[in-house]
């Protein structure tokens, strides 16, 4: 489900293999799904709740939709604890806090990991509990690091001001060297949190 159409298209190229019989795409809001009440077993929001002006309400949709004992689990990211990457880019801290307040401007927030046990909670699931999830670079590839820092992913953010021109030199830099090392290497955290609807 999602309600970007680009999305649920690229979705669909990627899951093209398995059968239509086992799939549904939905294009509706995560506020207002429009999917049956006590339906699904199981529920997995990923990289959502960051964007949300209002997640406790996103929170409330999903547990209409699951069934008395369904499980959500939100997995999303905290700024505040980010990763590390070596070698450092020594810019990137002064560029995230930047992009998070870009989006808290924009009713999201870059740091709901710390908050997604309380948001299950007061949205009345139970049993709730949270962990951390780590991608590492020697487990995963470097490759798709090298895209999550690739400075033309910050172009944007320069052309508008965002970030300084200092700010995107640096990182330009820096990550010519990181992607250049042999020794580079990178990990990556998300934060995973469990809820139970109630029976």
């Amino acid at each position: 489900m999602d309600i970007d159409d680009i999305l649920l298209e690229k979705a669909r190229q990627r899951l093209s293999h398995i059968p239509e019989s086992r799939l549904h795409f939905v294009n509706a809001s995560i506020y207002n799904t429009g999917l049956p009440d006590n339906h699904y077993d199981f529920v997995i929001a990923r990289l959502i709740f960051l964007h949300l002006h209002d997640p406790l309400q996103a929170a409330e949709e999903l547990s209409r939709i699951l069934k008395p004992g369904g499980k959500l689990i939100i997995i999303d990211i905290d700024d505040g604890a980010f990763g590390a990457i070596q070698p450092e880019l020594d810019v990137l801290p002064s560029i995230l806090k930047k992009l998070s307040q870009l989006q808290a401007s924009r009713g999201g927030n870059r740091n709901i990991g710390r908050s997604l046990p309380r948001i299950l909670s007061d949205s009345g699931f139970i049993d709730v509990d949270m962990d951390a999830l780590i991608q590492h670079s020697d487990l995963h590839s470097i490759e798709g690091f090298k895209r999550q820092f690739d400075i033309n992913r910050f172009a944007d953010f320069y052309k508008h001001g965002i970030i300084t021109s200092y700010e995107f030199e640096e990182l330009n830099k820096s990550y010519d060297h990181f992607a250049s090392s042999p020794e580079a290497h990178a990990m990556m955290l998300f934060f995973m949190a469990c809820g139970t609807k109630p029976l």
